[in-house]
C-alpha cells in the first residue's frame, strides 16, 4: 500500500491553465500569518456562507449572491491550504490529508443541505446528489490508499469546475426563479431534473470506477 507522503496528485482539470498560475501567485503573496490551517477554516466558512445564502433565498432571491460569494470564499480556502503548505515546504501529509478531506465532507454536507433547503431544488434530490458526491470521494480516498494516485479530476472536471457550475446555476435561479414542469403524476422542479442528472452521473462514476479497479486488482492478484 502506498504511503501518504508518496501520493501522486492528478488534477487535470478544464480550468487548470487558469487556476494553477493563480494559486501559485496567491501562495507566493500570502502573508506569513495566513497558515494552511487558517485557509482550511476559511474554506469551511465559505461553505457556511453558501448554506446561509441558500437558506435565506427563501426570503429573497438576492441572497443567492451571498451563496455565490460563499463559493469563491470556499474555493479560496480549500484550494490554497494545500498549495500554500507545498509552496512553503511545510507539508504534514497525514495530518493534511485527514483534515482536508474530513472538513471537505462536512463542507459538502452544508452546501448540498443548503441547496435542498432552498426553494429551487427539493431536499430529497439534493440529498441524493450529496450521496453521489460522497461516494465518489470515498472511491478517491480508498483508491489513493491502494494505488498511491490521488485522482482529483475526472473527465477534465474537478471541484473547481463543480463550483463554477453551481455559480452558473445560482445565476439561473436568480434571473428565472422557481421553474416547474407539470406531469401527469405531479409537478417537478426544473432544477431537480438537472441535479438528479448530476447525482446519477456521480453514482455511475463511482460504480464503474470501483468495478474497474476491483477487476484490475483481482487480475494482478493484489
Amino acid at each position: 500500500m502506498a504511503k501518504t507522503k508518496s501520493h501522486e496528485r492528478v488534477n487535470d482539470i478544464l480550468l487548470g491553465p487558469l487556476e494553477r498560475p493563480a494559486l501559485k501567485w496567491l501562495s507566493s503573496h500570502m502573508p506569513a500569518w495566513v497558515t494552511p490551517d487558517i485557509l482550511t477554516i476559511i474554506g469551511i466558512i465559505g461553505a457556511v456562507i453558501i448554506f446561509a445564502g441558500y437558506l435565506l433565498s427563501n426570503i429573497a432571491p438576492a441572497f443567492l449572491w451571498l451563496a455565490t460569494f460563499g463559493y469563491f470564499v470556499n474555493w479560496f480556502g480549500d484550494s490554497l491550504d494545500g498549495t500554500v503548505a507545498r509552496y512553503r515546504k511545510i507539508e504534514r501529509p497525514k495530518y493534511g490529508f485527514f483534515v482536508d478531506h474530513t472538513v471537505d465532507a462536512f463542507g459538502q454536507l452544508l452546501i448540498f443541505g443548503g441547496l435542498g433547503l432552498s426553494p429551487y431544488v427539493s431536499f430529497n434530490v439534493a440529498s441524493l446528489a450529496l450521496v453521489g458526491y460522497l461516494l465518489v470521494s470515498l472511491y478517491v480516498y480508498v483508491n489513493t490508499y491502494v494505488t498511491g494516485v490521488f485522482q482529483i479530476s475526472y473527465g477534465k472536471f474537478g471541484p473547481t469546475e463543480i463550483r463554477m457550475i453551481a455559480v452558473i446555476a445560482n445565476i439561473l435561479f436568480f434571473f428565472f426563479g422557481v421553474q416547474v414542469i407539470s406531469f401527469e403524476f405531479g409537478d417537478v422542479l426544473v432544477y431537480d431534473i438537472f441535479v438528479l442528472g448530476v447525482a446519477i452521473i456521480l453514482i455511475l462514476i463511482f460504480l464503474v470506477s470501483t468495478i474497474r479497479r476491483a477487476m484490475e486488482l483481482a487480475r494482478i492478484g493484489q
